[in-house]
């Protein structure tokens, strides 16, 4: 299956289903090549994740952060160079 490159970017506005954000993102690993987290005020915080992985690894992802209260994400895909 063709694998894609993409990043999501997580917004944090209530900290209450973190422990989940953060199972999600292990169960994933094998996707994520990197993770940057900023701390924000007012009780918001971002995570980005850079990935690589075929579409349907990246929907479980993307999904079920997206199915979290209090947590928002949106996410950009390309195609990998060598799949153009």
């Amino acid at each position: 299956m063709e694998k894609r490159i993409g990043t999501v970017l997580i917004r944090i506005d209530s900290r209450e289903n973190v422990h989940l954000l953060n199972d999600i993102i292990s169960d994933h690993s094998d996707i994520i090549i990197g993770r940057q987290g900023l701390p924000r005020e007012y009780s918001q915080s971002i995570i980005s994740l850079v990935f690589e992985g075929t579409t349907d690894q990246i929907g479980s992802l993307t999904g079920r952060i997206g199915r979290l209260s209090g947590i928002r994400a949106k996410s950009v895909l390309l195609k990998n160079k060598e799949n153009e």
